[in-house]
């Protein structure tokens, strides 16, 4: 059994670390309020871009690179959203573990993988295990900003629209020499962890381009009461676009895909914050447990530490009073 001095030195630095990982679940409780009121924030703006791009498209040919799967496509991105600190659980485990299937995926059904990564743990994950990444960008995955997050939305933009026969233009963030143009790509994926609740944070892929049309059908009420207007209350407005609906989408989709990418980043940074909380009340917690048993032994050491002296003494005063009366 270790001593009584070991033991009150182990409760004591126990506390310590128990006071770190409760100041970093105050932070990252903190922190997830900010994110969950920058994605409130920005939702408007996606309600209403989704809103236009759907009478757009229902006006439109949909001839647009965006919107085609390419044939003999054979260069497909994968962007990997991690975190720039640890302390997290198993936040960016999963998403390694994640981005990991989907490569694999991808490269059995011929395709060349081009990785790009956002983290600093992702970007040392990638060069402890030598696997090679072209593009990585890091130091806002808590707090990602529009203007942060700028070179990785238009580099994955400009490298599909580019294809894998093309090229795209240099971008910071870009492994190769600075200022050359590097090879496009055919497909983007984006492995991202979305914010369900304060528990539940889930890894997903999403195929950010090109993007998959919806098309939904309507059944529309047959006999005489379909020409009258209460029932036809709910019909919506037929729109006239000027310019075309061909030339608006051309211009809006680019928006639309980046405004889709920066979603993402403020669903990792919720979840970011949220497993970061997970992680270090669970730490707390069990600093609490592991105090509550060590001061249990301390106390026990101490009883028979205790024990023994008052028999040490006890004993010593039997021996001088047996010594007294042989006198």
């Amino acid at each position: 059994m270790a001593s009584l001095r070991e033991l009150r030195s182990r409760i004591r630095s126990v506390n310590s670390t128990k006071k770190i990982t409760k100041a970093q679940e105050l932070i990252a409780t903190s922190r997830i309020t900010k994110a969950q009121a920058k994605v409130e924030a920005a939702e408007p703006y996606a309600t209403e871009i989704h809103n236009v791009m759907e009478r757009l498209a229902s006006a439109s040919s949909l001839d647009h690179p965006m919107l085609r799967e390419r044939e003999n496509a054979k260069r497909a991105a994968v962007l990997v959203i991690s975190s720039d600190r640890g302390m997290c659980g198993g936040y960016n485990y999963n998403i390694f573990k994640k981005a990991a299937e989907l490569e694999k995926n991808l490269e059995d059904h011929g395709y060349e993988v081009v990785r790009y990564v956002s983290g600093n743990k992702g970007v040392g994950y990638y060069n402890f295990r030598s696997e090679p990444f072209v593009g990585s960008w890091s130091g806002f995955s808590q707090d990602p900003s529009w203007k942060d997050t700028h070179n990785v939305r238009r580099h994955l933009i400009d490298g599909f629209l580019a294809s894998s026969e093309g090229t795209a233009k240099y971008r910071p963030g870009l492994t190769g020499p600075e200022g050359k143009a590097v090879q496009g790509f055919d497909s983007v994926h984006v492995v991202y962890t979305e914010f369900e609740s304060m528990l539940t944070q889930t890894p997903r892929v999403h195929q950010l381009l090109p993007i998959e049309p919806v098309i939904e059908s309507e059944e529309l009420p047959k006999g005489e009461d379909y020409l009258d207007a209460s029932s036809s209350s709910d019909a919506e407005p037929d729109y006239e676009f000027e310019p075309d609906a061909d030339t608006l989408i051309a211009s809006l989709l680019p928006k639309y895909v980046s405004r889709s990418l920066f979603a993402m980043f403020l669903e990792a940074a919720a979840s970011e914050s949220a497993s970061r909380r997970n992680a270090m009340k669970s730490a707390t917690d069990n600093a609490t447990e592991l105090v509550k048993d060590l001061s249990r032994i301390a106390n026990q050491a101490r009883q028979a530490q205790i024990t023994q002296e008052i028999t040490e003494i006890v004993g010593g005063a039997g021996a001088l009073a047996e010594s007294g009366e042989s006198d």
